[in-house]
């Protein structure tokens, strides 16, 4: 079954190792394969990556896209030891992310990292707060 992309003007996404960005108009395309697809509002810039958390979702991410994810596994594990020691609450959220990695499902794995991420945001704000 084919996944269907809606892509608004101008925006982009990524397939496999390119980069496609959509006309003027609204577009429709039908996409089969198992290339990696990451839609704009999913990818992380490296700049962007300002957080331990995004920066672990930024690993993911970059896991996600490559053919063989492993050489991404020593930054992606030291970063997520780092956010463990600092943030113990955060270990069923990573643990569920290293399951999905593990099994291959890295799609999902970015998922959860998004949930990690705002995870992240209210500990902070709980901690600006305090």
């Amino acid at each position: 079954m084919a996944l269907k992309v809606e892509l608004k003007p101008g925006e982009r996404f990524i397939l496999g190792d390119s980069v496609i960005t959509n006309d003027d108009q609204r577009t429709r395309l039908f996409i089969e394969g198992d290339a990696p697809i990451l839609r704009e509002k999913d990818i992380l810039r490296l700049d962007d990556a300002d957080t331990p958390c995004k920066k672990i979702y930024l690993m993911v991410q970059m896991m996600y896209l490559a053919p063989d994810p492993t050489p991404h596994h020593d930054l992606y594990f030291s970063l997520v030891k780092d956010v463990l020691e600092a943030a113990p609450s955060t270990a069923d959220m990573i643990d569920d992310i290293n399951n999905k990695i593990l099994t291959g499902d890295m799609y999902k794995a970015l998922k959860q990292t998004r949930k990690l991420i705002e995870y992240e945001r209210e500990l902070m704000g709980n901690v600006k707060s305090a």
